[in-house]
């Protein structure tokens, strides 16, 4: 079992699977979402997400990878944050806890995750990490797997660093 905590590009990943912070109806959409279907091939992507569509916020589904290096795409719902007193963390703690039981499920051995929630879905920084590290580093304790975060600015890989540093101190 490994956590790791990178800056890089979540398409760069040779792995079981990468999760898309995907939206209720799994249609491409912005950010992550969009790489994600442009680079996978959108038409067989978007077929196969039709037939699986609508899923709630806090649940995830499994898609084959097609074109990507990932063999596998996790699709997982975060929460769009409103005041933090709607149940958006708990939400997002089952977003996060779906996607690694699927993955346990699907026998994957590594996956790869964005900072869920924390685009245009308007999660705050320092909680939006505080829950993915928390949420995954817990699941770690019970379950052989390799997972990373994967970020592409400096303010999120540093601020998801102190937030691991405070769980191994906890």
């Amino acid at each position: 079992m490994t956590f790791q905590i990178e800056k890089k590009d979540i398409l760069d990943y040779d792995v079981d699977a990468i999760v898309n912070a995907a939206n209720k109806e799994l249609r491409p959409g912005g950010g992550v979402c969009g790489q994600i279907f442009s680079r996978a091939d959108d038409k067989e992507l978007e077929e196969e997400c039709k037939r699986l569509a609508p899923i709630e916020p806090g649940q995830a589904v499994v898609t084959k990878g097609y074109k990507l290096r990932a063999k596998n795409i996790i699709h997982a719902v975060g929460p769009i944050y409103f005041d933090g007193k709607q149940g958006e963390k708990e939400v997002l703690q089952k977003a996060y806890k779906s996607a690694l039981d699927l993955a346990v499920e699907n026998d994957f051995k590594s996956l790869v995750f964005p900072l869920l929630s924390s685009g245009i879905y308007g999660y705050p920084l320092e909680e939006a990490a505080e829950v993915a590290v928390y949420t995954i580093r817990d699941f770690l304790e019970d379950h052989d797997l390799d997972v990373t975060i994967s970020v592409l600015n400096d303010k999120f890989l540093n601020v998801l660093k102190e937030k691991n540093k405070d769980w191994m101190e906890k």
